[in-house]
């Protein structure tokens, strides 16, 4: 197969009423973990970099061995910017060859948000690739209040801007939940019932399957998922260091079980 868009994997999922897993990634293993799952199941993938690495010197080394081995893939595979915090980062993951790119200007004001999304998806369809931005703001987990997405402000958002996705904010948090959320799925269906591009659902991890199931059945296209499956990585590199207590093996022969 070959690196693709999102452009050119989402929108048949939301007609379809299924979705694209996005996994965030941080290094070779996880990366080739995402894909080898996708070619099992036969399905789309999105392999996605979480902004705060831009931020390390080995993002640029990161970025070449993901896209090498979404190139590889034997099935659609976007690699994708999460959760850019800047133009900058966008133009870098642009330059870097990412084949999608998001901004999240959702803790601006509603017109900054605008006016920078707007940019950023000039810049990307400049390139052909596709850029997705959020409204309303996914919280993190230790965060109390939720803002979530108001319909009239999402389809003027989508519309001002340009965007290919929207991600939204119907109760979802990022990282582990410490209780039960509470997915407004009547507010996912009537922003998308009003708006024609996929919809994103940030906060993936631990949100209850039945729940998920709902807001794909809505218009959601792009499931994220970093907390979980990486809290999964590390457990499994942990049990197998311990068993392998005082003996020497090799990195690549250590890492091997867990891709």
């Amino acid at each position: 197969m070959s690196l693709v868009t999102m452009n050119e994997i989402l929108p048949a999922a939301r007609e379809q009423g299924r979705a694209v897993g996005a996994f965030n990634i941080a290094n070779l293993e996880t990366a080739m973990a995402v894909i080898q799952a996708a070619e099992e199941e036969q399905s789309p993938v999105i392999v996605q970099v979480y902004e705060r690495l831009f931020g390390n010197p080995g993002i640029r080394p990161l970025s070449v061995m993901a896209l090498a081995a979404a190139e590889d893939a034997a099935v659609p595979v976007a690699v994708h910017l999460d959760h850019g915090a800047s133009i900058d980062q966008v133009a870098r993951a642009i330059r870097y060859g990412y084949t999608s790119v998001m901004f999240d200007g959702s803790k601006l004001g509603f017109e900054e948000n605008v006016r920078l999304s707007r940019q950023v998806a000039a810049f990307a369809h400049a390139a052909g690739l596709s850029a997705e931005a959020e409204i309303g703001h996914v919280p993190m987990n230790h965060q109390d209040d939720i803002p979530l997405s108001d319909p009239d402000e999402a389809v003027e958002f989508a519309e001002r801007t340009g965007v290919d996705l929207l991600a939204v904010s119907i109760g979802t948090r990022h990282g582990f939940y410490k209780s039960e959320p509470k997915i407004d799925v009547e507010r996912c269906r009537r922003i998308a019932d009003r708006l024609p591009i996929p919809m994103v659902l940030h906060g993936g991890s631990g949100t209850p399957m039945d729940k998920v199931q709902e807001v794909i059945r809505c218009g959601v296209a792009k499931v994220n998922i970093a907390t979980e499956f990486q809290h999964r990585f590390i457990e499994l590199l942990g049990r197998a260091a311990v068993e392998k207590g005082d003996t020497f093996l090799p990195v690549d022969r250590f890492m091997g079980p867990l891709i």
